[in-house]
């Protein structure tokens, strides 16, 4: 698992004696991105995007709209097969370069942030990440929002746990997300903390 940084060393989470934490989603552009995009905007909130390549191609809107609104987009692969950690360094890097070109070919962004699949990692995903350059990116609050049942429960959920310096795993396929994400921020908010941009939170460069 990524949070073990055995494989591959990623980075979880800032300073844990700060109270600045950032928000990602996974798996976008997706059916929810637009309406998590508004609410970001509307709550002056950057965020996270860990974007899959063939819905990238499909959806250059939304990649456009991700970078001109201030957010980090970065690289999730290009398929987000159930098979992606059975491929061997060569496939698994094609996936990586494939998604960089179709983002570049978009907004212009050379992404340096790649979050693997399922959060899994192994030998050959390791040489596939050194050989793309890129930045392995974890999180430390998983919300697991793809099994939430009510939005309050899922709200109660990431509360219960945050601490400084998090970063908040969500999914933009997933409606409760929206559903929650105004509440969640202006709750957190009350709380004390402030919201980074993934890269700013973790002194990083998000592109090349």
């Amino acid at each position: 698992m990524i949070r073990w940084n055995f494989y591959v060393p990623s980075l979880h989470h800032g300073d844990r004696s700060r109270p600045m934490i950032a928000i990602s989603f996974d798996d976008g552009p997706a059916s929810e991105t637009a309406a998590i995009l508004d609410i970001l905007h509307a709550e002056q909130v950057p965020a996270a995007f860990f974007c899959i390549g063939n819905k990238v191609k499909a959806a250059p809107e939304l990649v456009n709209r991700i970078v001109s609104e201030g957010h980090l987009i970065g690289n999730h692969s290009y398929f987000h097969g159930r098979n992606f950690d059975w491929k061997n360094r060569q496939e698994m890097l094609q996936e990586i370069q494939a998604t960089n070109e179709a983002v570049f070919s978009i907004c212009g962004k050379k992404m340096q942030c790649f979050r693997p699949p399922y959060g899994v990692t192994n030998p050959e995903l390791s040489q596939a990440i050194t050989l793309s350059n890129m930045q392995s990116i974890g999180w430390s609050l998983r919300s697991f929002d793809t099994r939430a049942k009510t939005d309050n429960g899922l709200n109660k959920r990431i509360q219960s746990q945050l601490q400084n310096g998090d970063i908040i795993l969500l999914h933009d396929s997933m409606a409760i997300s929206a559903g929650i994400l105004t509440g969640l921020i202006r709750d957190c908010r009350k709380k004390g903390f402030t919201f980074a941009r993934l890269d700013s939170l973790l002194g990083i460069n998000a592109y090349a």
